[in-house]
């Protein structure tokens, strides 16, 4: 992996799963420094989880929920010439694993009305199945990169 940011040297795996996703993710979803809270949404989150899929482990639907949101190809915007394009490209892992956890968490704050946890539940249960906002995100960032494929040969 190319570049390493300190935020990903220093991270530590979260205290109940032992998980450096989980640990990335409860950071993410944190404002104002406020990490205590964040660590309790989101472990009440999974234990929401729990209850809607009862057969798999929390920690597990959660990474296979973020690996479901994980684009593979995207695009960027090239100028050639005075035009711009949009470039299907490859993602790199890093940024795959970055992308995932900010449209589900894009997802659940465009949602109003009920607890964080029981709407980060819900997307992250519907992402596990391959559904909801995130997915649908995910689904549309595709199609973009399919329907200019045409202009590949600008990739760089």
């Amino acid at each position: 992996m190319g570049n390493i940011t300190a935020s990903r040297t220093q991270l530590r795996p979260d205290p109940k799963f032992d998980s450096l996703l989980a640990s990335k993710f409860i950071n993410c979803l944190m404002w104002d420094g406020k990490k205590s809270i964040a660590q309790g949404v989101f472990y009440r989150a999974l234990d929401e989880m729990k209850k809607r899929i009862p057969d798999v482990e929390p920690i597990e639907a959660f990474t296979q929920a973020v690996e479901n949101v994980k684009p593979y190809i995207e695009v960027r915007s090239k100028r050639v010439g005075g035009a711009s394009y949009q470039v299907p490209m490859q993602v790199s892992r890093s940024r795959q694993q970055s992308l995932a956890i900010r449209w589900i968490l894009n997802a659940v704050r465009d949602k109003k009305g009920r607890p964080t946890h029981l709407r980060l539940a819900d997307e992250l249960v519907a992402a596990y199945n391959r559904e909801g906002a995130a997915m649908t995100k995910r689904e549309n960032t595709h199609k973009m990169a399919d329907a200019n494929k045409a202009f590949a040969h600008f990739a760089w």
